[in-house]
């Protein structure tokens, strides 16, 4: 089992920035990717950017250029630094990962951080 713990979002003015962090316990040995998707009022949750164990980086086309994710294998910790932010980036942040216990594949999600932005 893994456990994901988020922390660092908060309200922001437009332009500015956030760092998110998520913190994962359990089985870390068996992690693979990691990432973070939101979801904002009265809209589906969307995938905001995701990173491989080996750093391969994959960003929401909505966010490129002004987020960055990145991992530290050794803290088990995913970090996502949101810059110039927006208004519509307003959302619930959720961490997740995917990893593995023998030949299955199974996904854990954190419980969420709010991110709002104020123009």
């Amino acid at each position: 089992q893994v456990q994901l713990v988020e922390s660092g979002g908060g309200l922001v003015q437009a332009g500015g920035s956030l760092r998110l962090s998520c913190a994962a316990s359990g089985s870390t040995f068996s992690i693979n990717a990691m990432g973070w998707c939101r979801q904002a009022p009265g809209k589906q949750r969307e995938l905001v950017a995701e990173i491989t164990r080996d750093n391969s980086a994959n960003y929401a086309d909505s966010v490129k250029g002004r987020f960055t994710i990145s991992r530290d294998n050794a803290k088990n910790t995913v970090y996502l630094q949101a810059n110039s932010l927006k208004a519509e980036d307003t959302a619930v942040y959720y961490c997740n990962t995917l990893w593995s216990n023998g030949p299955n594949s199974y996904t854990t999600w954190g419980q969420g951080t709010q991110v709002t932005v104020s123009s």
